[in-house]
């Protein structure tokens, strides 16, 4: 019964700021790697950012390379997505997820969130 749960989505001007957060209650192992997804109607599941809190890595998708940041959140099994210059384009339901190790391809993560909606509006 492990699931991520996502926090921080809402509706935001082209050019604001969002902060989102994701905490994984239960996690069961000692090492973790969260992976930001998003989703839309039109595309399918794309990589946003990758971080494993464990070492620092930080691996971002091309379509927020530059506009998003991860960091570790307070607690222990979490972490914040900090999105800037944010686009009409951006706007679609964000999922975290959690796995032992990072993968780059959404099929590598085990533990998936419900996700949370972001709205962008010109």
């Amino acid at each position: 019964q492990v699931q991520p749960v996502e926090s921080g989505g809402g509706s935001v001007q082209a050019g604001g700021s969002l902060r989102l957060s994701c905490e994984v209650p239960n996690y069961p192992y000692s090492r973790i790697c969260f992976g930001w997804f998003r989703q839309t109607a039109a595309k399918q599941r794309e990589m946003v950012a990758l971080f494993s809190p464990d070492d620092g890595y930080q691996l971002y998708g091309d379509s927020m390379k530059g506009r998003c940041f991860v960091s570790q959140g307070i607690a222990k099994f979490t972490v914040d997505l900090q999105m800037n210059s944010l686009k009409v384009e951006d706007t679609a339901t964000y999922l975290c997820a959690a796995a032992p190790a990072c993968s780059i391809t959404w099929e590598g993560f085990v533990f998936w969130g419900h996700g949370t909606q972001v709205t962008v509006s010109s």
